[in-house]
């Protein structure tokens, strides 16, 4: 780095030498270094001479390779009149600057540089329209949770607002999938609720699919009995098939990690009720994670009856690759009881 800003600043005998010349010198490797190390110092002429001289051309230098290094340190030195200008300006195209890799750099930096209501205002109405697209844009959902990160709840509602409104597309998407899970991060509780309560709505088909059962683990993870409780009446009637599947699996084995006690026994029951549902669950290579989970969290006198609902099916276990496991649960339990039975 220091070769490369000893080099650029070889090339130039004072800072008048690149006047006239700053828009065509930002794309270039030597000269954007040298603007750059040029706005470092400070110095108000500097920078509005930089100012001038790309605020035209602003929008293009955001995407261009080396431009949009000097768009971020540009906009890091001007003062909140400046910020502003550039922010209006380059509003129409900011949606579409942060779908480019190069771009979306230059915007994140915008956004954490804000200070002024006029100027987050000002970046949120830019944004607001191609909220979606944005959130499932490999380089766009960055600049989403960056305004998450640095901007107030109160600021970043048109996020929620969309989330709530397009929620299952978004929990479904390998990049709005991840949004999601920001936004409850940085959510006041009103908001976490907004979002939680379209993400309950949705979790049955949510917990089979590969980026949306992610999304319900999280909202379980967040160990709000009242949202786990949510999540679990919209699951329940349905537990044995979903025990089955890859996705859907994990979440049901969370379910019982993280309810309640008063709420996991139903949970159990309905796992347990049915003499064939429990011998599928026994003999499947994700179901039978979810009983060995049970047997890890069910309390007396509900363990007893766990073990019971088992005990039939102990002998066709010697047969099944998951078996072993199980039998080792049970015999850790219940090592007299059931010996017998292994043992026929």
């Amino acid at each position: 780095a220091a070769a490369t800003a000893a080099a650029a600043a070889a090339r130039f005998v004072s800072f008048d030498d690149v006047l006239g010349k700053i828009a065509t010198l930002a794309k270039d490797q030597h000269g954007c270094r040298y603007l750059q190390m040029k706005l470092e110092e400070g110095n108000p002429v500097y920078v509005k001479s930089v100012f001038d001289e790309c605020f035209d051309g602003f929008v293009d230098l955001m995407v261009d390779p080396f431009g949009n290094y000097l768009c971020q340190k540009l906009f890091e030195h001007c003062d909140d009149v400046l910020q502003l200008a550039l922010i209006q300006h380059s509003a129409p195209a900011l949606a579409q600057v942060s779908t480019d890799m190069h771009g979306t750099r230059a915007v994140q930096r915008m956004i954490e540089c804000l200070q002024t209501e006029a100027q987050i205002q000002a970046i949120c109405d830019a944004l607001r329209p191609a909220a979606v697209d944005l959130m499932e844009d490999i380089n766009g959902n960055h600049v989403i949770q960056r305004c998450l990160h640095k901007m107030e709840p109160k600021h970043n509602q048109f996020v929620f607002d969309v989330v709530s409104r397009n929620c299952f597309e978004l929990a479904t998407h390998r990049h709005g999938c991840c949004v999601i899970q920001r936004s409850m991060d940085y959510a006041s509780t009103l908001q976490r609720n907004q979002v939680v309560e379209e993400i309950s709505k949705n979790a049955l088909a949510l917990v089979q699919d590969a980026f949306g059962n992610y999304v319900v683990q999280y909202v379980l993870e967040l160990g709000e009995p009242v949202y786990t409780l949510y999540i679990i009446r919209n699951l329940m009637g349905h537990l044995a098939e979903l025990s089955v599947q890859k996705f859907s699996s994990n979440a049901i084995e969370k379910c019982l990690q993280l309810a309640e006690p008063d709420v996991r026994v139903p949970l159990i029951e309905e796992l347990i009720s049915n003499y064939n549902t429990v011998g599928k669950l026994l003999h499947d290579g994700f179901g039978n994670y979810v009983l060995q989970r049970v047997l890890m969290v069910a309390m007396s006198p509900q363990l007893e009856r766990v073990c019971e609902a088992i005990r039939p099916h102990l002998a066709s276990l010697k047969t099944s690759p998951y078996g072993k496991r199980i039998q080792t649960k049970i015999l850790k339990l219940f090592p007299r009881g059931m010996l017998h039975e292994l043992e026929k």
